[in-house]
This record gives C-alpha cells, sequence and structure tokens, in this order.
C-alpha cells in the first residue's frame, strides 16, 4: 500500500502526538514540529494552524487539562504564525519557537502562580530555565526528525517517478 503525500503527513503528525503520551523530561514535545511542519505543508493554512491545538487537546483528553493549558494552547498559535513567516523548518525557526514558548507559556505561570511584582515575574522565568533547556532539545530533536522522515519519503517517491 503507497501512502499519499497527505496521508504521510499526517501519518507523521499522529506518531508525534502519541509520543508526548509516552514518558519523556518535560518539555520534550512534539508539538513545535508539529505546528512548524503543518504550517509549512499545508496549503490550508488555517488548517496548519489548528492542527497543533488539536494534537494538544487530544493527548490533554489522556494528560489532563489544566490552566496553564491557555498559554500553552496560545504560545502553539503564535509558533504557528512564526513558522507561516519564516516558511521552512530550520535552526532559526525552531529556536525563535522554543523562545517564544518560553515565554508566553512562562508568562502564564507567572500570572497563575507567582507574586504580580517584578520580583516574582523575573523569579518565575529564571526557575524556568533549567525548563528551557528540555524544550529547545525537544524542539531541534522532533523538528529534525519529522524533516528528516518527510525529506526521505519525498526522495523515495520522486526517485520512482523518475525510474
Amino acid at each position: 500500500m503507497k501512502l499519499r503525500k497527505t496521508q504521510f503527513i499526517f501519518l507523521l503528525i499522529i506518531i508525534a502526538t502519541l509520543s508526548r503520551l509516552i514518558p519523556h523530561p518535560p518539555n520534550f514535545t512534539p508539538i513545535t514540529a508539529i505546528a512548524l511542519f503543518s504550517i509549512t505543508k499545508f496549503h490550508n493554512k488555517f488548517l496548519a494552524t489548528l492542527t497543533p491545538l488539536l494534537c494538544l487537546y487530544l493527548s490533554d483528553l489522556f494528560l489532563g487539562f489544566y490552566t496553564i493549558n491557555i498559554f500553552v494552547y496560545l504560545s502553539f498559535t503564535f509558533i504557528s504564525l512564526l513558522g507561516y513567516y519564516i516558511g521552512k523548518i530550520n535552526l532559526y525557526s525552531v529556536l525563535l519557537s522554543s523562545i517564544l514558548f518560553f515565554m508566553i507559556s512562562n508568562f502564564g505561570v507567572w500570572i497563575l502562580g507567582y507574586p504580580k511584582t517584578i520580583e516574582g515575574f523575573f523569579l518565575c522565568y529564571f526557575n524556568a530555565i533549567p525548563f528551557f533547556g528540555y524544550t529547545i532539545l525537544g524542539d531541534l530533536f522532533y523538528c529534525y526528525v519529522i524533516k528528516l522522515v518527510y525529506n526521505y519519503y519525498e526522495r523515495k517517491n520522486y526517485n520512482k517517478l523518475v525510474s
């Protein structure tokens, strides 16, 4: 059975989403990869922007919903928009996405759980630094794995057409 391109893209997204359900270090997840991959591969940009949110929602049905999820979902909406403007998955887009997630999600942590002071703000972001390392590593890992697998699929199918 040969998978068409759209089916293959959805398969990669499903596999990536399921990987969020297995034990992993904090913030070492595939959602940034899904956001950047979807926005660069789907022609329908509305669907592409909804894809990481749907993946989050489906996996959160098993992991649980928390007040912070509002900020997490918002961050991936902005990551999709960032991916749309950059137009490709590369080191620049991945690192900017990691920073965007760090800034937005930890703003939510500050609003929801820290004193509303400048000291509380800086303490919140300082305490989040260890998680930021996992975010960057996870984003780099998943973005490049999904990109590598997709590029292999495209080369394999292109070679069949040329042969």
